[in-house]
């Protein structure tokens, strides 16, 4: 059987399975709809948080990164991971004793102000809406690659998937289908990784094979020698500066424990031990991924390296021509000696825009003007999960796998991500703000109508991306670190913070973090936006960890210039942090 037919069969064998669990677990109440009913197993919620978790970025993109960045990737491993300790510390099981729906909850009743909670929906569908480009994006990659679909109808088809588990399902749907998701995506991740570990180092651990030898040479000396040879910077070696790096990190770390559809699963579990379960359980299972894709990032390193550079072809590799038709890798024979070169340097002017016209070698020639750079090959890093295993020749089915994982990671992210959308919008603007006496039935049906218009506003972001959205995920982590993440922490530890200094820093940590990304992300400001110029050298992506300061600051200043926190919510702080019956809050009480 083809590989295109076994594409067709696991993507499509993993979409019936997602809408069949949709059907079985449908939503019957508000409660179940936002939270599951609080009744999901601590080992379910986990599993289900690391697919929520583990979205494109981290499936299909973090170990492009890792492979062509090397050492500076790093940052996504600790801080992604390291976010995960500060969640099951700091937040989860006090917000689970709390028993609300959603994050605006808390922070409404904790802020006992409307306003607040305004405030912190507005910067939930912010966060959300810059996530959620990144996944609809990899959904269109995914199927205008290997079901052969333009990447609209790639992105239409996804969205269909998605409405059908996520409006009808809720929350209690999406839980169920994410388990099965986290099943479909860490095999579709190891089983690749573990062959091209065999078939590298003889070893069936990618882990273990990391550091094992290649033909008689450890794989990462290999790797360094070989990318120095050609030019680039040692795989080892890193680029970024020290407070770069650290800012990064940092801002990586808060904004996993300020994530609002991460958080909200520790509102699915019967009790507050359970929302620390949960999340030492997500860490396991977020573990086998990420401990496995440095491993995945050097091996498609290499593997691209050995298949493109030097190499004779009357045309590209065939793994080349296939990727070069979506306009996700290209390349020209700029001194026409038929072969490919790689090395440093951008090979064109801008981003690849094909005009269909076969060149001398064979490749696809470009709208583009070729640079000086003597490098003759564009690629995307996005592709480099996805292309591992056609790169290494692996069987049609693991390739077919692959597709399946990589649709099955996007599309658990978008999921949750449109639900806490929905929950923002049903639940903290409409019951809890503009129309209290609406009855819980008429609350469903608004939860659902807008699920429905947050997918079609996530469709057209799949097929029209932000300008300014590059490392979009990095960005969404930023905004959430610099808005939700210090209004959550001093909720819960600072019983002096009021609702003045809560509202204050939420605005400004929100605005100066979008402010610096809008300005060196946006084509508006070419010329302008370059490292040289970024504050103090941090990056777009590592702002946020200067955001968050910033809501901390304007926070405690207005507080201590305002009126003081009510007796009554400083008396609700000490019975959110005080351990005895801790088994007994459930949601909406």
């Amino acid at each position: 059987m083809d590989t295109q037919t076994l594409t067709w069969i696991f993507v499509g064998a993993s979409f019936a399975l997602y809408i069949g669990i949709a059907i079985w677990s449908r939503a019957g109440s508000t409660s179940e709809f936002y939270v599951a009913g609080g009744h999901v197993h601590p080992v379910a919620n986990g599993m289900a948080t690391a697919a929520d978790w583990m979205s494109a970025a981290s499936f299909i993109s973090m170990a492009g990164i890792i492979a062509f960045s090397g050492y500076d990737a790093s940052v996504f491993l600790m801080g992604w991971t390291g976010g995960y300790v500060l969640l099951a510390l700091l937040l989860a099981p006090y917000l689970r004793k709390f028993g609300q729906f959603t994050v605006p909850d808390f922070i409404g009743e904790r802020y006992y102000s409307r306003a607040a909670r305004v405030v912190a929906v507005i910067c939930l569908i912010i966060i959300s809406f810059t996530y959620i480009a990144g996944q609809m994006r990899g959904v269109g990659v995914v199927f205008s690659r290997f079901l052969e679909l333009p990447i609209e109808w790639g992105v239409i088809v996804g969205m269909g998937i998605v409405f059908s588990y996520a409006v009808l399902g809720g929350m209690k749907g999406i839980t169920y289908t994410q388990v099965a998701q986290y099943c479909v995506l860490i095999f579709a991740y190891l089983v690749p990784a573990i062959f091209i570990s065999i078939l590298i180092t003889g070893n069936p651990i990618p882990q273990i094979g990391l550091g094992a030898d290649a033909g008689g040479e450890p794989v990462l000396q290999k790797l360094d020698r070989t990318l120095v040879d050609l030019g680039f910077t040692a795989f080892t070696s890193g680029s970024k500066s020290k407070i770069d790096l650290i800012a990064i990190t940092l801002a990586l770390m808060v904004g996993t424990a300020g994530l609002p559809h991460v958080i909200v699963r520790f509102f699915t579990v019967p009790k507050v031990s359970d929302a620390r379960r949960s999340a030492g359980y997500a860490l396991v299972f977020i573990a086998l991924l990420y401990t496995t894709a440095p491993a995945v990032g050097a091996f498609a390193r290499l593997n691209f390296v050995e298949s493109v550079h030097e190499k004779e072809y009357v045309a590209a590799p065939q793994w080349v021509k296939t990727w070069e038709g979506i306009g996700l890798i290209a390349w020209t024979d700029k001194n026409n000696d038929g072969v490919i070169q790689y090395g440093p340097g951008a090979p064109f002017e801008g981003r690849a825009a094909f005009t269909g016209e076969a060149g001398p070698s064979g490749e696809r020639l470009l709208a583009n003007t070729p640079t000086a750079a003597e490098n003759e090959i564009l690629v995307d890093r996005d592709i480099m999960v996805l292309a591992n295993p056609e790169i290494a020749n692996l069987p049609g089915w693991v390739i077919a796998l692959v597709a399946a994982g990589g649709v099955a990671a996007a599309l658990s992210t978008a999921a949750g991500l449109l639900l806490v959308i929905s929950a923002s919008i049903s639940h903290d603007l409409l019951k809890k703000t503009f129309r209290p006496q609406i009855t819980e039935r008429t609350e469903l049906l608004a939860a659902r109508a807008s699920a429905a218009a947050a997918i079609l506003v996530a469709g057209y972001l799949g097929v029209n991306p932000p300008g300014f959205v590059a490392q979009v995920v990095a960005l969404a982590f930023g905004l959430a670190a610099a808005s939700l993440f210090p209004a959550i922490l001093m909720g819960v530890f600072f019983k002096d913070m009021n609702r003045e200094g809560a509202i204050a820093g939420m605005v400004a940590g929100l605005a100066v973090t979008l402010a610096y990304i809008m300005w060196f992300k946006s084509p508006w400001f070419a010329g302008l936006n370059g490292p040289e110029n970024w504050l103090l050298g941090i990056s777009p992506e590592g702002f946020g960890a200067v955001g968050m300061l910033v809501n901390f600051g304007v926070a405690a200043l207005v507080a201590r210039f305002t009126s003081p926190t009510p007796a009554n919510v400083r008396a609700m702080v000490d019975e959110i942090r005080l351990p005895r019956g801790a088994g007994d809050a459930a949601p909406g009480h």
